[in-house]
């Protein structure tokens, strides 16, 4: 047992830690306090894959950004939304405390550290910190035994300092140090390029960045699991706060906060490292030789012509060639009787298939109720892509049946899997049908879409069109 004299200084150095990493700024300095003569409530939050960023519309997206849209509108609807960016999350909890924003909505978790400083709502997700080393270099570590003499950096302020603190409590030749004005993600993409020999991060984001790093490997889960929520002054209104909390409950128990969760993670675990690695690498070599046919199909249909090109990829591995035992062929690996529909001579033909299999998503979507939300329609179009819409709608059915909400893809997705099940597929319309491959399927379209939108631009067919008049 550690003595009372070692465990107040390790306290104290933990402490020392945090507010260090609370140091003002001028960044901070220069930031409008909250007005109390306005009606709008303020987030705090930074850039990042889990936190708040602009999609490849150029619009707002991230968990955190719908949490709080989505919480303003149902519980201030008379309010404004405003969001404060900060540049890295050390300065999240200091904002707050200079009365920047009512709330913390940043992936922050809840440490006994930040404990000292702010409250936080009621939890909306778990997360667990793991240690990130790259298995093209390294070795698996049989234990924390073998960081010693390794280089191990976590951003500062982050509660992945309080975890390597304890460790090295334990073990005090293990040496790591912190990193001001960056995130996790960049030093993951150091770690990755043989920059870094370790890094901590939370489960979630290390499942997303495996898909566009698929060198990264996890050595061994840190601490005990983590909860992540709001937080809030200590001298925050608790009205306010009862508000946040009744939120988080409410969105609970009717699908909601499921819902946004598969929207941004649900997709993070279909790949591998083989998979990754190998789209990438057709991604520089196969992709450009189709990429106009893509955005073409998209000036036809308004679908992006990155999710076109990962249905494309999950179809064919982009083999102009592929043929399947039943005959199914092509880049879109479609079928005699879709050809037929879509006026497609040869399903071999790019400037055919391409084209065909982007109007055929639409017509399964044209299907899809209206009142099913993107990008849930979408998703459920894709599904019927691979496994036929009548087997989606059944799907649906039995959703409905079991108190889940047909229109959430995230409820359809383990409904699905059901139909291979007699005491399912007896009870619905068109029986049995494999129902785990159209999952996979969505799924993986859904990861190769990301990949591609984290490496290759959107495309404005208006901009091209005025590109085209000019010259």
């Amino acid at each position: 047992m550690p003595s009372q004299a070692i465990l107040r200084s390790y306290f104290i150095s933990l402490l020392f830690l945090l507010f260090t990493a609370c140091s003002p700024t001028d960044e901070q300095d220069k930031l409008p306090n909250i007005d109390p003569n306005k009606k709008e409530i303020v987030f705090v939050t930074h850039n990042g894959p889990v936190t708040y960023y602009l999609n490849s519309e150029g619009k707002p997206a991230g968990i955190e950004y719908d949490l709080a849209t989505l919480f303003v509108k149902e519980y201030a609807p008379d309010h404004e939304i405003r969001f404060v960016l900060v540049s890295s999350i050390s300065d999240v909890i200091p904002a707050l405390l200079k009365n920047k924003a009512h709330f913390a909505a940043a992936n922050l978790t809840v440490t006994k550290m930040r404990q000292e400083l702010v409250q936080f709502t009621k939890s909306y997700q778990e997360t667990q910190q793991q240690l990130v080393f790259n298995d093209e270099v390294h070795k698996k570590p049989k234990d924390v035994a073998a960081l010693v003499g390794k280089s191990i950096v976590v951003p500062v302020g982050t509660s992945y300092a309080e975890s390597l603190a304890k460790i090295q409590q334990e073990i005090s030749e293990i040496s790591w140090s912190t990193r001001k004005q960056t995130n996790t993600e960049t030093l993951l993409e150091e770690v990755a390029n043989n920059v870094l020999d370790f890094t901590v991060a939370d489960s979630h984001l290390v499942a997303i960045m495996q898909n566009y790093l698929p060198n990264l490997a996890v050595a061994m889960p840190i601490g005990k699991p983590d909860k992540i929520a709001w937080a809030m002054s200590k001298n925050a209104d608790p009205k306010l706060k009862a508000k946040a909390n009744a939120f988080f409950d409410k969105i609970q128990k009717d699908g909601k906060l499921r819902n946004l969760l598969d929207r941004y993670y649900g997709s993070s675990k279909r790949l591998n490292s083989l998979d990754v690695t190998a789209f990438l690498q057709r991604s520089n070599t196969l992709l450009p030789r189709y990429i106009h046919l893509f955005k073409q199909a998209q000036e036809l249909t308004g679908l992006d012509w990155r999710l076109l090109a990962a249905v494309s990829y999950r179809e064919s591995h982009w083999d102009t060639y592929n043929t399947s035992p039943t005959n199914v062929r092509g880049l879109m690996m479609l079928t005699e009787e879709t050809a037929d529909q879509m006026g497609v001579s040869d399903r071999l033909d790019p400037k055919q298939s391409i084209p065909a299999g982007a109007k055929y998503i639409m017509k399964l979507k044209d299907l899809v109720p209206d009142r099913v939300p993107e990008p849930d329609r979408t998703y459920m179009a894709l599904a019927a892509y691979n496994i036929g819409y009548a087997h989606v709608e059944d799907a649906r059915v039995l959703a409905k049946r079991l108190g889940l909400n047909p229109d959430n893809w995230a409820d359809i997705k383990k409904t699905l899997v059901l139909l291979n099940n007699p005491e399912y597929f007896t009870t619905v319309k068109y029986g049995y049908a494999s129902g785990g491959a159209p999952v996979i399927f969505v799924e993986s379209v859904r990861s190769y879409q990301r990949i591609l939108e984290r490496y290759q631009p959107s495309y404005d067919p208006d901009m091209n069109k005025f590109r085209i008049a000019q010259n």
